[in-house]
Formats: C-alpha cells, sequence, structure tokens
C-alpha cells in the first residue's frame, strides 16, 4: 500500500492538483488487500489517478466506495480503470447517486472484468434511465464472474425489472441479487417471475418493498423453494430468520445515516444553484455592455457610410469634368465636319455634268431612300411611343424631378442632334475626300470664306447651347442637394427609433419582443414597398436598354446603308451635276431630321444612365439599411434565445432535483413503513 500510495501522490501532482490528505490517511492506515476509502468526498483528480493505479494493481482485492459522493465524471474515470483489474474480488459503491453516465460506465465494466464476483450499488439511482439500466442490464447478461449483487435503493421502475429478467436468462453465474425498495410493481415482479425457470443458479432473490402483490411473491417463492430443492439446500430456519431481523434494523440504520448525507447533498446543491444564478445575473450583464458596444458600433458604420457618400460626389464631380471634355472634343469634331461638308459641296458643283445622265437612277435613288426615311420616321415614332410609356413611369415614382428631367432631356437633345449631324458629314465627306482631293484643290480657295462665315455660326450656337446645359446642370446639382438631406433626415429617424427600440428592450424583454415584432413588420413593408419600386424602375431600365439597343442596330444598319450609298455615289460621281440643287435640298432636309432623331436618340440614353444611376444608388442604400436592421433583429434574437434556453434550463435541473428529493422522502418514507410492518413484536423477542 505504500508504493501505492507514493504513485497516487505523484499522479496527483501531475495532474496539477494536490493529493487528498483523507485518502492519504487511509491508505496509510488500510490492511494489506483492502482499500476502504468510504464517506471520503473524493475530487475528479483522485479519481483519475485511482483510475490509473487500479489497473495495475495486484494486491487490492476489496474496494470500498460508499458515500463518497462522486460525481458522474470521477465514477467514470474510476470504472473505466478498474474494466482492465484481474484480482478484484468486491467492489462497494453504495450510496453515491450513481445516475445515467454511472449506469453506463458499470455496464461496460461487467462486460469487461472477470474477476468481480460482490456488486454492491445500494442507494444509487440507476433505474432513474431506462437505456442507461437497460445497458448495465446488457453487461450483467454478458458477465460470467459475478455472484452477488445488492440494488437496493435504486429507484428501478417495472421497465427497468423486465431489462433485468432479460439479463438474468442469460446469466449463469449470479446466485444472490437484492432488489428491495425498488419500484418494481405487478409488471416488473411477473417478468423476474417468468424469467426464474430459466435460470438454474440464483437462489436467493429479495423484493420486498416493490409494490409487488402478494399473489406473485407467493409464487416467486414458491419457485425458488423448488429451484433451491434442486440445489441441494434447505428452507430458512429460525435462527436465519433472527439473522433477517437484525438485517432489517441495520438497514434501518443505515437508512438513517444515508438521509443525512442525502441532506448534506441537497444543502450542497442549493448552494450551486444560487451560484449559478448569480452568474447567470452576470453574464446578463455582459450581454448588456456587449448591446452597448453593438450600438457603438452600428453609429461607426453610419460614420463610414457617410464617408463613402462623400467618395460618390467626388465622383460625380469627375464625371462631370469629363463630360465638358467630350464636349469640347464634339466642338472640334464639328469643326473638321463643317470644313469637309464645304470641300463635298465643290465636289458636287464640279459633278453637275456627270449627274444629267444618270436622272433616272437618280429619282429611283431617292424614291429609295424616301421608303427607308418613311421607315425610319415610322422606327422613331414607335421609340418616341416607348419613351412616352417609360416617361410616365418616371414621372409616378420621381414627380419632384420632373421639371428638371424634361429640360435636361431639351438641351441634351439639342447637343446629341448636333452631334449625330456633325458625325454623319464627317464619315461622308471623309469616303468623299478621298476621291476628289485632286479635284477640289483649286475650289478650296473660294470655298474658305464661306467656310469661315459657318464656322463663326456654329461656334455662337455651340457658346449658347453650352451655357444653357450648366444652367441646368446647376439646377439638378441643386435638386440632388436637397435629395440627399432628405436621406441624411431619415438615416437620423431610422437611429433614433433603433435607439429608442433598444432602451424599451432593456427596460422590459416582453414590451420588447412585441415592439419588435411590430417594428420588423412595419420594416418589411417598407422593404416591399422599396422592392416593388425598384423592380419598376428596373423594368423601366430595361425597356430603355431594349430601345437603346434597337436604335443602336438601327444605326448600324444606317451606316451599311450609308456605305451603299456611298459606293453607288463612286460609281456615278460623273453623272450627278446636273441635279447637285435639288440634291442639296434634299440632303439638308434630311440632315435636319436625322439631326432630330439622333438627338431624341441620346436625350434617352442620357436620361437611361440617369435613371440608372439614382435605381443603384437607392438599391445600395436599401441594402445597407437592410442588412444593419437584419443583424440587429438577429443579434438581439439570438440573446433572448440564449437567455431563455439558459433559464429553462435552470427551471428544469431545479424541477428535476425537487423530484428527485420527493421521490426519496416517499422512498424513505415507503421503507420505514414497509420495515415497520414487516417486523412485528414476535420477531424481535429471544427464541425460547
Amino acid at each position: 500500500m505504500e508504493e501505492f500510495r507514493r504513485s497516487y501522490s505523484r499522479l496527483c501532482r501531475e495532474s496539477g492538483a494536490e493529493p487528498q490528505e483523507a485518502v492519504l490517511q487511509q491508505l496509510h492506515q488500510l490492511p494489506r488487500g483492502r482499500l476502504d476509502l468510504a464517506t471520503q468526498s473524493l475530487t475528479v483528480e483522485t479519481c483519475r489517478a485511482l483510475g490509473k493505479l487500479l489497473p495495475r494493481e495486484t494486491l487490492c482485492t476489496e474496494l470500498v466506495l460508499s458515500d463518497c459522493m462522486l460525481s458522474e465524471e470521477g465514477a467514470t474515470l474510476l470504472l473505466r480503470g478498474l474494466c482492465a483489474n484481474t484480482v478484484l474480488r468486491f467492489l462497494d459503491l453504495k450510496g453515491n447517486n450513481l445516475r445515467a453516465a454511472g449506469a453506463e460506465a458499470l455496464g461496460k465494466l461487467l462486460q469487461q472484468n472477470k474477476s468481480i464476483q460482490s456488486l454492491t450499488l445500494e442507494w444509487n439511482s440507476l433505474g432513474t434511465w431506462d437505456d442507461a439500466f437497460a445497458t448495465f442490464c446488457g453487461g450483467l447478461a454478458a458477465n460470467g464472474a459475478l455472484q452477488r449483487l445488492d440494488l437496493r435503493n435504486n429507484q428501478i421502475s417495472h421497465k427497468g425489472a423486465e431489462e433485468l429478467a432479460l439479463a438474468l436468462k442469460g446469466n449463469t453465474t449470479l446466485q444472490q441479487l437484492d432488489l428491495r425498495w425498488n419500484n418494481v410493481g405487478l409488471l416488473g415482479g411477473r417478468a423476474l417471475m417468468n424469467c426464474l425457470p430459466s435460470n438454474r443458479t440464483l437462489w436467493r432473490l429479495d423484493l420486498a418493498g416493490n409494490n409487488i402483490p402478494g399473489d406473485v411473491l407467493r409464487a416467486v417463492v414458491q419457485m425458488g423453494f423448488h429451484h433451491v430443492g434442486q440445489a441441494g439446500l434447505e428452507p430458512l430456519t429460525s435462527e436465519q430468520a433472527m439473522g433477517h431481523s437484525q438485517d432489517r434494523l441495520t438497514t434501518f440504520q443505515e437508512n438513517q445515516a444515508r438521509t443525512h448525507v442525502l441532506s448534506k447533498e441537497v444543502q450542497h446543491l442549493r448552494e450551486e444553484k444560487s451560484k449559478q444564478f448569480l452568474d447567470l445575473m452576470e453574464t446578463i450583464d455582459k450581454q448588456r455592455e456587449e448591446m452597448a458596444k453593438s450600438s457603438r458600433a452600428s453609429a461607426a458604420r453610419v460614420g463610414q457610410l457617410q464617408e463613402a457618400l462623400n467618395e460618390r460626389h467626388s465622383i460625380i464631380n469627375a464625371l462631370k469634368a469629363k463630360l465638358q471634355m467630350t464636349e469640347a472634343a464634339l466642338a472640334l469634331s464639328e469643326q473638321k465636319a463643317q470644313d469637309l461638308g464645304e470641300l463635298l459641296a465643290t465636289a458636287e458643283q464640279e459633278q453637275l455634268s456627270l449627274s444629267q445622265r444618270q436622272a433616272k437612277e437618280l429619282k429611283l435613288e431617292q424614291q429609295e431612300a424616301a421608303e427607308r426615311e418613311s421607315k425610319l420616321l415610322r422606327d422613331l415614332s414607335a421609340a418616341n411611343e416607348k419613351n412616352l410609356l417609360l416617361q410616365n413611369q418616371v414621372d409616378e415614382l420621381e414627380r419632384k424631378f420632373r421639371c428638371q428631367q424634361e429640360q435636361l432631356f431639351q438641351t441634351r437633345q439639342e447637343m446629341t442632334s448636333m452631334s449625330a449631324e456633325l458625325k454623319m458629314r464627317a464619315i461622308q465627306a471623309e469616303e468623299r475626300l478621298d476621291m476628289e482631293k485632286r479635284r477640289c484643290r483649286q475650289s478650296l480657295e473660294d470655298s474658305e470664306s464661306l467656310r469661315i462665315k459657318e464656322v463663326e455660326h456654329m461656334t455662337r450656337h455651340l457658346e449658347e447651347s453650352e451655357k444653357a446645359m450648366q444652367e441646368r446642370v446647376q439646377r439638378l446639382e441643386a435638386a440632388r442637394l436637397s435629395l440627399e438631406e432628405e436621406l441624411s433626415r431619415v438615416k437620423a429617424a431610422a437611429l433614433s427609433e433603433r435607439g429608442q427600440a433598444e432602451e424599451e428592450l432593456i427596460k422590459a424583454k416582453s414590451q420588447a419582443r412585441l415592439e419588435e415584432q411590430q417594428r420588423l413588420a412595419h420594416l418589411e413593408d417598407k422593404l416591399r414597398l422599396l422592392a416593388q419600386a425598384r423592380d419598376e424602375a428596373q423594368g423601366a431600365c430595361l425597356q430603355q436598354k431594349q430601345v437603346v439597343a434597337e436604335a443602336q442596330t438601327r444605326v448600324s444598319q444606317l451606316g451599311l446603308q450609308v456605305e451603299g450609298l456611298r459606293r453607288r455615289l463612286e460609281e456615278l460621281q460623273q453623272e450627278l451635276s446636273l441635279k447637285d440643287q435639288e440634291r442639296v435640298a434634299e440632303v439638308s432636309r434630311v440632315r435636319v431630321e436625322l439631326q432630330e432623331q439622333n438627338g431624341r436618340l441620346q436625350a434617352e440614353l442620357a436620361a437611361q444612365e440617369a435613371l440608372r444611376e439614382k435605381a443603384a444608388a437607392l438599391e445600395r442604400q436599401l441594402k445597407v439599411m437592410a442588412s444593419d436592421h437584419r443583424e440587429a433583429l438577429l443579434d438581439r434574437e439570438s440573446e433572448n434565445a440564449s437567455l431563455r434556453e439558459k433559464l429553462r434550463l435552470r427551471e428544469a435541473e431545479i424541477a428535476r432535483i425537487r423530484d428527485e428529493e420527493a421521490q426519496r422522502a416517499s422512498f424513505l418514507q415507503n421503507a420505514v413503513l414497509a420495515y415497520v410492518q414487516a417486523s412485528p413484536v414476535r420477531t424481535l423477542s429471544p427464541p425460547k
């Protein structure tokens, strides 16, 4: 035992815990072959150390651990260590309140250990959990060494008795089984009675205090005596009856001692529950602090969003600068187109002599051009109708910006029409310039004066249009600033609402739940309305994109048609001189119409881009607001759910402890009543 004591001290120190002095004293005083730690409150570290030492111990044949207040973990560690022991014969675990984990560990012990012959499990709670007790009974059925088993006061129900009966049918070594002071009942008694014929080794079965009817007990007794007769034993004598009465007295005294231990355990549990309640209050305070931190973090997020909005303003300013640069480039291209147009006019004057021969073909071409122009006009009218529908939808969504959009639309129409006309002129002039350079050198000097006049006229017109555009852009910028102010007010209102919601949540949980549900429904309605508005805007944008795509295809078709006309004009350059004046009038008219059409298309594109940008900005704002509200709501719901779960667990634990204490009190009362009823005065009198 001295070596065992030193090993125990070493293992405790290795695990970072001090060895228990009471255990060391018991190890020093115990006789050889017997380890008695009864009534010692063993810690988990001590159980872990004993679990490591007992498999290698070859001298200990008796282990007494009664009334040691073992925890579930400590009992599991001890029993796991005893599975590999081969010398232990007697094991006493009385009064340790073993439950589900202990029952499963005992089942594994009975399956693996081949040396234990006597096992005492009195005053535990093995029968409370049916699945765990079924595991214990499975280990008993597979055991081949156990001869005596004490299961008194283990809260075994009729289901546990049925599992125990199945185990007894498969066990071939058990001789004594004590099931007194349980709750076997009628069904359990019948199950045990039915298993007795299948078992040939059991000769003693105690069933007192189990609420079993008298006829079932008499049948069990008759079967037991018959079975004893087969084993070659005699019925009980008077001396044995006196011994039984003395056993009852000792059990009564033991019951009183155990009630005292249980009262201490109940007091200990109450202290633990009070500590747990204080811990719960601390966790609630911590959660409140975390909620305050989350509110501060949300304020920081709002600041970040404001910074992002400022960055977007700077991007818009950069885009305005780029727009001005593109307008200057368009002015330069218009000047070049005017020069090329003048060159084209001189070339057309030289071709008057050639145009007489191809008058008929020119008329046919003019008819084709008229048909194409009529088609283009029809297409443009359809596009205008679609644009009117889209504009109506936009007016419903943005009534405040109607005047500004119309002004911007008109200004951009003028600019786009002029740019499109100049582009068409440039394309035609460049194509004809390559072939007519040699013929037009002499006429350049005559046309220089005319070109200067036209350039001055166009520059004045462009300056006036630029001034009008700048004024309209300023108006739009003022409208944008007003919208940003409205957005900031909406954000401030949302922040104030969230602060009110958090204060109401701290005041009362029930009121906070109702208000959060109402606010969530209101926000969902708002989000639904905003999503509908966004879908409508997206639909309008898609329709406008389709119109733009159709316009682009038409422009490409027009480009192809212009290419064919250019090739045809190259073949007919010598025959176009006679009809030049009429053709110039026709071309000017067509040019004006094309400029108007291109201006309308450009205005539509600009309006679509503005609508797209506004829709994107609204979507980003909605996503940010929805994500913030969703995160806040999820945090609150998770916190409430965790608190409710903790409260539910505490209430369940308290209710379970109360039920257990009530059951133990009822069991003690039943035991005392049964003991008083079963021990008459004549059994206590000495024999004559």
